[in-house]
């Protein structure tokens, strides 16, 4: 069994100076927190790989392709690849964590905050 603590997460996270922090990685998933300041800028692209995000805290909206609305703690959504997709309007500290379905390219492939 493999376990994790969000907070611990959080914590590397933060001392990496990044808003996101990958935790799992195997050939058909990957997962990670996700973690945008109220306020801040989305910076993402489109991935290559199908994602879903489950917000575990916050408040604000999203828009996936030409569809936007509000998420909270407890929404989830699926973005399917090559979609573009982007939080915005960040009223609470959001926290995502983010699921890959398959493993994205390896970190050493893309640039820093190309990803969540």
């Amino acid at each position: 069994m493999q376990a994790w603590d969000l907070a611990e997460i959080d914590a590397a996270r933060a001392a990496g100076g990044q808003p996101y922090r990958e935790f799992l990685r195997v050939p058909n998933l990957s997962a990670g927190l996700y973690v945008l300041d109220a306020g801040a800028t989305d910076p993402q692209s489109p991935h290559t790989e199908d994602e879903l995000y489950s917000v575990v805290a916050g408040r604000g909206a999203v828009t996936v392709g030409d569809e936007t609305r509000e998420v909270s703690t407890g929404s989830l959504v699926f973005v399917a690849a090559t979609v573009p997709h982007r939080f915005h309007g960040i009223a609470k500290r959001l926290e995502i964590l983010v699921v890959f379905g398959t493993a994205e390219a390896l970190e050493a492939d893309r640039g820093p905050g190309q990803r969540p």
